[in-house]
């Protein structure tokens, strides 16, 4: 057989490297999407479409049941490395959003006033850009508005953040940004503006002809004479198509990015389209801890000093309560424990005592002797039992000797034992006998019969 393509140092440097790219996928923050309570339809296909925000670093097939409780899923989170959960739940009069950090909190609630989903906002478009290929790699989010209004303000963006991996500016493949999702504050109304887009690198400079020979789908140029035509005049181009780019979307290229003339150091243009979702959420609370805890900041319910004092000392003594019963709970453990440990004892030691009795040797003196019979020995017991049957003809009474009688049931109970093949294994047989008795027949069977009539028959050896 021939060797294989690749060395020993080729080898160990490839698994290098798959283990490296392992240890930084594990680095980076990973979520849950789901929805609690009872969802209609329509919001269980808008966590569909949030979960494609989310993608490739969340869980595209996750199935949470009604049974599931929130601790189920915090539970299953901590091994697969799980940092957000992303939970929309719906009530008779509004849609929320609650963004959390595992495993300490804190807890962001939102409430969605409006939304859409991505099929609406694609049908909306004339021209849709959206494939498989965009979804390889996390979106690059963009911030805007988000200044020093508030710790409320700052908690929000710091969590946005941390939704996604950071970005090194000076290392970072320009390939891998295809989709961009941009999270606007307005200050005047508190709401955030929640926009999901297509990120495309066009060049500058070429007239609209050139660009459309650029592309993959190659222009109609049945009606022209020559290919100058086309170069020149643009004939045959919708006027969608000849767009011109301004200076809010013309840069020039660091490096070469992916498509027909986008080389580097080049002038091109970043177009988006807009893929969805689309959402408009208002802050509503922020709480410590997951799901439940000390609520830090509130929209709409502003509490005094007074208040505040007087829920954390109610929360102090019920966390002292908890604890009490904890302790209470322990206790009552320990005490079963050792009952059960006693019981143990008394039991090994009634067994113990009654295996002795069985066998004869309890100190206790037996009912109807002496204490002169008390120091006899059981070969004497035994004679006086054999003249007592020989003298008077008849077996003597169970209490007459009992240390006789205790050693005459042993021994039945023995050989009983050694009848059914107890103390040898379930298989034991007695063996058989080699000879025959005295005047006993053989047994008459096809192979005797068979015997017999050669024995009767002339031997050939004698002729």
């Amino acid at each position: 057989m021939g060797q294989s393509g690749r060395s020993r140092y080729q080898k160990r440097a490839r698994a290098q490297a798959q283990l490296r790219n392992l240890e930084a996928y594990a680095a980076q923050p990973h979520s849950f999407v789901f929805t609690r309570g009872s969802a209609g339809r329509s919001l269980r296909q808008l966590s569909l479409d949030v979960r494609r925000v989310m993608e490739p670093l969340t869980a595209t097939r996750l199935q949470v049941r009604k049974k599931n409780s929130l601790k189920d899923c915090v539970a299953v989170a901590g091994p697969l490395g799980v940092t957000h959960f992303l939970i929309l739940s719906k009530t008779e009069s509004s849609v929320y959003l609650k963004l959390m950090r595992l495993p300490g909190g804190p807890t962001l609630t939102f409430q969605i006033h409006k939304y859409t989903l991505v099929r609406d906002v694609v049908s909306s478009l004339r021209r849709h850009r959206m494939h498989e290929q965009q979804f390889a790699h996390p979106p690059l989010l963009v911030l805007n508005s988000f200044g020093p209004q508030g710790m409320h303000v700052k908690l929000m963006a710091t969590m946005f953040q941390n939704l996604f991996p950071s970005i090194n500016v000076h290392k970072v493949n320009l390939n891998t940004i295809k989709r961009c999702l941009l999270i606007n504050y307005n200050h005047d109304s508190q709401e955030l503006d929640f926009r999901h887009y297509s990120i495309k690198v066009v060049p500058v400079g070429a007239s609209r002809g050139m660009k459309k020979l650029l592309q993959e789908k190659f222009p109609n140029m049945s009606r022209l004479q020559d290919i100058s035509e086309l170069l020149a005049m643009g004939a045959g181009l919708s006027e969608s198509e000849g767009e011109p780019d301004g200076e809010y979307n013309i840069t020039k290229l660091p490096q070469a990015v992916a498509g027909r003339g986008n080389m580097q150091a080049q002038q091109s243009a970043i177009r988006l389209t807009e893929i969805g979702p689309r959402m408009t959420l208002q802050l509503i609370k922020i709480q410590e801890g997951v799901g439940d805890g000390n609520v830090l900041f509130h929209s709409f319910v502003h509490k005094t000093e007074t208040e505040l004092q007087a829920i954390l000392a109610a929360k102090e003594k019920k966390l002292q309560l908890k604890v009490q019963r904890q302790d209470q709970q322990a206790g009552n453990v320990q005490r079963k424990r050792e009952q059960r440990e006693a019981h143990k004892k008394k039991s090994l030691a009634g067994m113990k005592r009654a295996r002795k009795e069985a066998n004869g040797d309890s100190d206790a003196e037996d009912p109807g002797t002496t204490s002169e019979a008390g120091g006899t020995s059981q070969p004497d017991e035994e004679d006086d039992v054999e003249y007592f049957r020989q003298a008077v003809g008849e077996e003597p009474d169970d209490d007459m000797f009992p240390v006789a009688k205790r050693r005459r049931s042993a021994g039945k109970h023995h050989r009983k034992e050694l009848r059914s093949g107890q103390g040898r294994g379930g298989n034991w047989r007695p063996p058989k006998l080699q000879g025959r008795p005295r005047g006993a027949q053989p047994k008459q069977g096809p192979r005797a019969t068979a015997q017999g009539q050669r024995q009767g028959r002339p031997s050939r050896r004698g002729t």
